[in-house]
């Protein structure tokens, strides 16, 4: 209780921490993207970031309900507006977007900054920006070797779809995977209470589900030694999702997750496979633990955004 109690304090005041640096953040001048850009080194692969994130490749025109960059005001969820702002800001006050904020599942009818996109074909309005990075991009350092893990699998989440209650209800009795749900207001045979990431991260396989849009475990859970388990996205945000390959960053479960047992006997079996697959999914999230790259490839998505409005 006592380690539960601890970080929960610790994630209450990193949010606290938060919104005090933004809010001061957002009251200093800043300098343009124009200068930033071309003073930094611009790799080909922050281009390729850009391009992935960014697919408009034709102009257009913002819509009747878009907003200037000087007219930009604190919405409802302050995450998402300082997280937009901290981008936008670096641009001429005149220069117009739309925005749709929160978990995003539908392409917009006009291009928008989005937090997260279905991965489907003819999504290019929806433009990615990293968006409540407070709560999905919070990275921990994974102390505990593979090797010393819990051969074991675990999840622990809210069950407000059919698909993690289908999921809860496989395993919740399974001897190989330490399943449940924390939703209170469900108590039931597969309520097990919350688990803290750190105690989740002793065991070796962390199963990541989408609820709404994207799971919000897979950053950190990529990050650490534990090898994740999960079904093909379905949608995606600022980390990529859909460029992630199945049995290279993650293991791939069947859409019914009815194999995961099968996958944590095979892996338990291959060590050394599990282990190749975790350096690769290490390997992937570098990159967006970079504060200088990640601002840099957020101001080449929305200087291409703003080019083509200009064309527009």
């Amino acid at each position: 209780m006592k380690r539960k109690n601890w970080e929960y304090y610790k994630n209450r005041w990193a949010k606290i921490r938060y919104y005090i640096s933004e809010t001061l953040l957002l009251k200093k001048p800043v300098k343009s993207a124009h200068d930033i850009l071309n003073s930094a080194v611009v790799t080909e692969q922050m281009r390729e970031r850009a391009d992935y994130c960014c697919k408009l490749d034709s102009s257009f025109s913002p819509s009747e309900n878009s907003v200037s960059v000087g007219e930009f005001k604190k919405t409802k969820s302050f995450v998402y507006f300082a997280d937009t702002k901290r981008v936008v800001s670096h641009f001429p006050k005149d220069k117009r977007f739309d925005y749709v904020f929160g978990d995003v599942t539908h392409v917009p009818d006009v291009p928008s900054f989005v937090k997260s996109r279905p991965i489907i074909d003819n999504n290019q309005n929806s433009v990615l920006l990293k968006l409540n990075a407070i709560r999905h991009y919070q990275f921990v350092d994974d102390k505990v070797s593979f090797e010393d893990k819990i051969p074991m699998a675990v999840w622990r989440g809210m069950v407000h779809h059919q698909h993690r209650q289908d999921f809860v209800e496989l395993y919740y009795k399974s001897s190989l995977a330490d399943v449940g749900h924390n939703d209170v207001g469900k108590k039931g045979d597969g309520y097990k209470g919350y688990l803290t990431v750190s105690e989740q991260l002793k065991y070796k396989y962390v199963v990541s589900i989408e609820g709404k849009d994207v799971a919000t475990n897979l950053k950190w859970a990529m990050n650490s030694n534990s090898l994740v388990m999960m079904r093909k996205p379905r949608y995606e945000t600022w980390f990529m999702e859909g460029m992630l390959k199945p049995d290279y960053h993650y293991v791939l479960l069947k859409d019914d997750f009815s194999d995961l047992e099968e996958k944590i006997l095979y892996y338990n079996a291959h060590p050394e496979e599990a282990k190749t697959i975790i350096q690769n999914a290490n390997e992937y999230v570098i990159d967006f633990k970079d504060d200088e790259k990640e601002l840099l490839v957020s101001l080449l998505v929305a200087d291409k955004y703003y080019r083509l409005t200009a064309l527009g």
